[in-house]
């Protein structure tokens, strides 16, 4: 049994994961915004500007003082792990349950009786804080990727 477990578990290149990483905080990010837009659409042109901007601002101060921490060491412990490995490793097991907690809020927030502008607020801090910590990864990815293909053509010399 656990042989065939084995043999089904989705193996990748550890530089991958960091690329896994990215797509996932980026593409959830992504989502947040596009929520906290279609609520903000509704809402009066100068309210729209005030909260969109907060929500950027806000991002940006939990993105640096929260999130980059976090992908530090998601980045520090996937450079620690094997050269190939799950493609599910690029969180550690107990951040799953942190995503778990995340999900559960932003649905108890979407759902509370409070307007939907005060919604759009906090998404929009969320995703743009998410889109800034998946670009993180993606500056790795592609910081590794330059440097194996400098390797490359060093060896094709």
């Amino acid at each position: 049994m656990k042989k065939t477990l084995i043999k089904c578990k989705p193996a990748v290149r550890r530089h991958w994961l960091i690329f896994a990483a990215g797509v996932v905080w980026f593409g959830v990010g992504i989502g947040l915004i596009t929520a906290a837009c279609f609520w903000l659409a509704r809402a009066a042109l100068f309210l729209r500007f005030i909260l969109g901007a907060a929500g950027i601002v806000m991002g940006i101060a939990v993105h640096s003082f929260g999130f980059s921490r976090i992908v530090r060491k998601n980045l520090d412990r996937i450079g620690d792990k094997p050269e190939v490995v799950c493609l599910f490793a690029f969180q550690a097991w107990r951040s799953y349950l942190l995503i778990l907690i995340m999900m559960f809020m932003g649905y108890s927030i979407r759902h509370l009786p409070i307007p939907k502008e005060i919604d759009a607020l906090i998404y929009l801090t969320i995703g743009s804080a998410l889109v800034l910590g998946g670009s993180l990864y993606y500056r790795r990815f592609s910081a590794e990727n330059g440097s194996d293909f400098a390797l490359k053509s060093e060896k094709e010399r």
